[in-house]
């Protein structure tokens, strides 16, 4: 019992580092897209897709501004900016189109050695720097929880990697200490509640009275797994928006039971000590996955 204390309180450590580490990187991802990038050079707004993508730092630490594009002619921008980008389908084509929009901006006209662009290239710096801790933090994550049974189980389900199964342990603790899957649904929030005042009574709403972080986590996990290519959860959240797909509160709704049956689907695996049974669902004639048998079969996705 004192081994498996000092693994939770590892697992919380780690945990709480990374997600202030990940915080920070946020806090400072939307100062650069929101104030310094709109000044500097907003055009180039329309290459930031992933915080992950440590290029676009790198290239805008180079080129913070289009005046340090013009500098060069478009040869020797495209032979200087080649290795900063990383790697892309037609390299070329994107380095000749931001050498275009260097040319055609409303950026401010600012010195590229400025003081102001010099703070820019700091801020720029420290995103990568925070990128790394992140990176750093992931790598000790799944190494604390390469032994874990726990977390090979959690890992089965589509969505869920080694952080995610490093918040769903650390937040929830042993999954197998609540009697029943609805008492671990009650303690991360997703059980349903109705709120009652007098003779009206609303409709019936997640509780959110539980664990955030664990919701957050299921919900990222939720969304992880419905854009996969075929797995039951990516099944389960078509047939809810088959009426309507371009619904927005329809898709908030389906993404909602998504992440509670995942809820459950993690808590079946974790007491039963089964790895996750794919598409055990379709052989129900209900269409609903069991408790005890939600387990047990190879993963297809």
């Amino acid at each position: 019992m004192t081994l498996l204390w000092k693994g939770f309180t590892i697992y919380e450590e780690i945990l709480k580092t990374y997600v202030q580490v990940t915080l920070a990187r946020t806090r400072l991802q939307h100062s650069i897209l929101t104030h310094h990038l709109p000044l500097y050079w907003p055009e180039f707004a329309r290459y930031w897709h992933s915080s992950r993508a440590g290029w676009f730092a790198s290239f805008l630490i180079r080129f913070p501004v289009p005046q340090a594009v013009r500098q060069l002619d478009r040869q020797s921008f495209i032979q200087e900016a080649w290795p900063l980008v990383g790697r892309k389908v037609n390299k070329r084509a994107k380095l000749e189109e931001m050498y275009e929009l260097a040319s055609d901006t409303i950026a401010l006209p600012i010195d590229p050695e400025s003081f102001a662009v010099q703070a820019f290239r700091l801020q720029l710096k420290r995103y990568l720097s925070l990128n790394a801790l992140r990176s750093q933090l992931e790598r000790w994550a799944e190494e604390a929880l390469g032994s874990n049974k726990d977390s090979q189980l959690l890992q089965s389900i589509p969505g869920i990697g080694p952080v995610l199964a490093l918040i769903i342990l650390a937040e929830a603790g042993d999954l197998r200490r609540f009697p029943h899957h609805r008492q671990f649904l009650k303690f991360c929030g997703l059980d349903l509640a109705k709120r009652q005042s007098g003779a009206s009574r609303g409709k019936e709403r997640l509780s959110k009275r539980g664990n955030a972080r664990l919701r957050c986590a299921f919900w990222m996990a939720g969304t992880v797994a419905v854009r996969m290519r075929e797995n039951s959860f990516r099944d389960k959240y078509e047939r809810y928006i088959k009426s309507d797909p371009t619904d927005p509160d329809l898709k908030r709704k389906a993404l909602t039971a998504v992440m509670a049956k995942m809820a459950r689907v993690a808590y079946a695996i974790v007491k039963i000590g089964v790895p996750y049974r794919a598409y055990f669902e379709a052989a129900v004639p209900s269409g609903s996955i069991p408790l005890k048998r939600a387990v047990g079969a190879k993963r297809t996705s």
